[in-house]
């Protein structure tokens, strides 16, 4: 079976797509990846290839679909399938951008809960019931990983690049998934990657927001195991 390597989330790690490994690990073999000791996209995906797979299913959420671009742009030829999931193939807003320096100074002094807490975690969940124990889980990943790995995803994310292009010259297997309450990465954006790849499956999983790997795990897990059975 091809190996599948996942790419967490900013401040996130493999707890991030359990229940998929706890699903998936009996047809494939898995790998999930750090992105965490690089501060440009450029590293971290040539991290990943340094020890991935000769070639692969590649799946990643926020920013690992960003950093899944990336690896994809670097080594197309050892991409057997790709899953984009919350994610955006845009370079970053200046608006965006603009929030990043507060927020590295915050984190740099101590504050990676309160910024975790009131910057990031209110964006990524759509209401249901386990809203609570998904957001202690997300400040346990963030506060595991600790503050220099904020600083330096931070980084890598302000300095990224637009990758409409790879996305436009891939021809494999593709699934584009989100939430469809996501906030961060919205509905549109992976309405324009699956225009990118019009050979790409797009699954919107309702009652989700940017954590649909947690938020709606059953429903995600069906939509890459689709995914997987056309590689």
């Amino acid at each position: 079976m091809t190996p599948l390597v996942l790419l967490p989330g900013m401040m996130c790690d493999a707890r991030l797509f359990a229940p998929q490994i706890a699903a998936l690990s009996g047809r494939s073999p898995i790998v999930t990846a750090p992105i965490s000791r690089h501060d440009t996209m450029t590293a971290l995906a040539a991290e990943v290839l340094s020890y991935a797979p000769p070639r692969f299913a590649l799946a990643g959420l926020s920013m690992g679909g960003i950093v899944a671009m990336e690896i994809l742009r670097q080594a197309p030829g050892r991409i057997a399938g790709l899953a984009l999931m919350d994610t955006n193939p845009l370079a970053e807003l200046d608006e965006v951008k603009a929030r990043r320096g507060p927020q590295i100074e915050a984190v740099r002094n101590g504050g990676l809960r309160r910024v975790m807490a009131g910057d990031m975690m209110p964006n990524y969940l759509a209401d249901g019931p386990d809203h609570a124990a998904i957001l202690d889980l997300c400040m346990a990943m963030a506060t595991d990983l600790g503050p220099e790995v904020f600083i330096r995803q931070s980084r890598a994310l302000r300095g990224r690049a637009d990758q409409t292009a790879t996305l436009r010259a891939y021809s494999g297997p593709a699934l584009v998934l989100c939430g469809r309450e996501d906030i961060p990465c919205p509905v549109s954006r992976h309405e324009l990657m699956h225009r990118l790849m019009p050979q790409s499956r797009l699954e919107i999983i309702e009652q989700a927001g940017h954590l649909p790997t947690l938020e709606q795990p059953q429903d995600t897990t069906a939509a890459l195991l689709r995914w997987l059975e056309t590689i």
